[in-house]
């Protein structure tokens, strides 16, 4: 309005011709001519119509023109956008399902400039968001897969996305499902890959995520809020259909996408480790191109200079990623965990307990305190135990092995290692050699294991292979010892006897 309040200043105020003032004001003559016909036909003269403000001047200048009424059926703007986000829909193919049901509506160039009008007016302002470095980690799936050899055969690989708000630094990578182990396996590689923590981390709804989505108080998964208190990291997933909860990374997925993905559609990886490989490097080369004016830098130097500093520092260890499980003791204190049996404290039978399981190791919780810890098995139908989950009984009864024996037999003294030795070689089995040895070994804490020693070298000096024949002998020394007396050495050295030598 003010160009339009300078046209008639020149014209009327100053008396300049039509050409003066188009060249004084930077306009067309016919531009010029258009206002001055105008002001002829709004009945006011110049001075009044300066004197308008601009509203009311636009309005008698420029009055609506009558819009024709054609009566052609409008369709439901909010079902066209609803039906428009599913995947595959078109505003083509809805603006054919219209037509067909409404022969005499607008043709297609219409239909859109009606839907973008409503848009315009239907949608409410976007609140702008401020993000302070070291605030937050975006994460995401990208809608694209890429190509990767599996055994052999083509396998569609998915592709994770991260993104840190402040300095739109992006991380991808490549994995083969979106299952739990693969999510939190990303999220450790990504915040190695950024050399810190952020204060939270903004997840999607992802079943291996959050389990319940509810806005105000949305329930975890139990193994990816161990993750975050392993991190020190808060996890604030984004509205269920709110992807502006997560714009940054909805941004970088598309980036991701456009640059990284769409570039590597016909190539064929033979290995995760070559996709990621690639990725990395065209990931990197994106996030060293320099903004667009008038921005400088990059993401990467951006990062570099306010980004950085603000991070947590990462734990001296990585989160084991594993899985949660439940499981039930059995009668034998055992529990089944991926067709293995793991032993447990015994006083746990019947209970139910919770189960970490991951590539390494078996952990086993009851009310968040751990109970047990075992390596993985990966044996079918076989079993791990420990000694000290066993009841009193059982324990004793599992140290009866001959290896076992020997060395109780051995500690007591030579000979008693000895006989007893002795008593596992002439025996055809290895339980009756445990009971045999059993046999003498429980003697020591009746007769104590001075006496029991002498008994057994008696034993080794008459060839004896019972456990009875020592017992005999130490009942016989409890009613008059002679163990501890001289042995009887024959008749020793003297003239009367001839010799071996007399022989030969």
């Amino acid at each position: 309005m003010r160009r339009i309040k300078e046209v008639l200043r020149l014209k009327y105020e100053m008396g300049l011709n039509d050409r003066q003032v188009a060249s004084s004001v930077r306009l067309a003559r016919s531009t010029v001519q258009d206002y001055v016909q105008r002001v002829a036909a709004s009945g006011l003269n110049p001075q009044q119509l300066c004197a308008l403000g601009d509203e009311e001047l636009d309005r008698r200048l420029f009055p609506l023109r009558e819009q024709r009424n054609t009566a052609r059926p409008l369709p439901d703007w909010e079902a066209i956008e609803r039906e428009s986000r599913r995947r595959g829909v078109t505003l083509l193919l809805l603006w054919q399902e219209y037509n067909d049901g409404q022969p005499d509506g607008y043709q297609y160039t219409q239909f859109l400039r009606h839907f973008r009008a409503w848009q315009k007016v239907s949608r409410p302002p976007t609140m702008r968001q401020i993000h302070r470095a070291g605030e937050a980690l975006e994460v995401d799936y990208a809608g694209m897969t890429l190509t990767v050899m599996d055994m052999g055969l083509p396998r569609e690989a998915q592709v994770f996305v991260a993104c840190l708000p402040c300095s739109n630094l992006v991380y991808a990578e490549t994995t083969w499902t979106q299952g739990q182990e693969d999510w939190l396996g990303s999220h450790v590689r990504a915040l190695s890959a950024i050399g810190g923590c952020p204060e939270k981390l903004v997840p999607d709804n992802l079943k291996s995520g959050v389990t319940d989505a509810w806005y105000y108080d949305p329930v975890l998964n139990r193994a990816y809020y161990e993750l975050a208190q392993h991190y020190g990291i808060a996890i604030v997933p984004a509205r269920v259909r709110r992807p502006r909860d997560k714009s940054s990374v909805e941004s970088a997925v598309k980036h991701v996408e456009r640059w990284v993905l769409a570039p590597l559609r016909d190539r064929r990886f033979l290995s995760r480790a070559e996709a990621n490989a690639t990725i990395a490097e065209l990931v990197e080369a994106w996030n060293n191109r320099p903004f667009s004016p008038p921005r400088e830098g990059s993401r990467r130097s951006l990062f570099e200079a306010i980004e950085r500093s603000a991070l947590k520092q990462l734990p001296p260890e990585p989160f084991a990623i594993g899985q949660w499980l439940t499981a039930r003791v059995n009668v034998d204190y055992h529990i089944a965990v991926d067709d293995h049996y793991y032993s447990v404290p015994h006083r746990l039978v019947h209970e139910r307990v919770d189960v970490f399981l991951t590539a390494t190791a078996v952990s086993v919780f009851v009310k968040n305190e751990r109970v047990a810890s075992h390596p993985r098995s990966f044996r079918c139908a076989q079993h791990t135990t420990l000694c000290e989950h066993m009841p009193p009984a059982h324990q004793a009864m599992a140290r009866r092995t001959p290896e076992k024996l020997r060395e109780d037999a051995a500690a007591l003294g030579m000979a008693t290692g000895a006989y007893v030795a002795r008593l596992f070689e002439a025996r055809e089995h290895p339980e009756q050699g445990v009971r045999a040895a059993l046999g003498v070994l429980r003697l020591a804490k009746a007769y104590g294991r001075a006496r029991l020693e002498l008994a057994c070298e008696r034993g080794l000096a008459a060839g004896a292979l019972s456990s009875r024949y020592v017992e005999q002998l130490l009942k016989a020394d409890q009613r008059q010892p002679f163990l501890d007396a001289p042995h009887d050495e024959g008749l020793g050295q003297h003239a009367n006897v001839r010799g071996s030598g007399y022989y030969n």
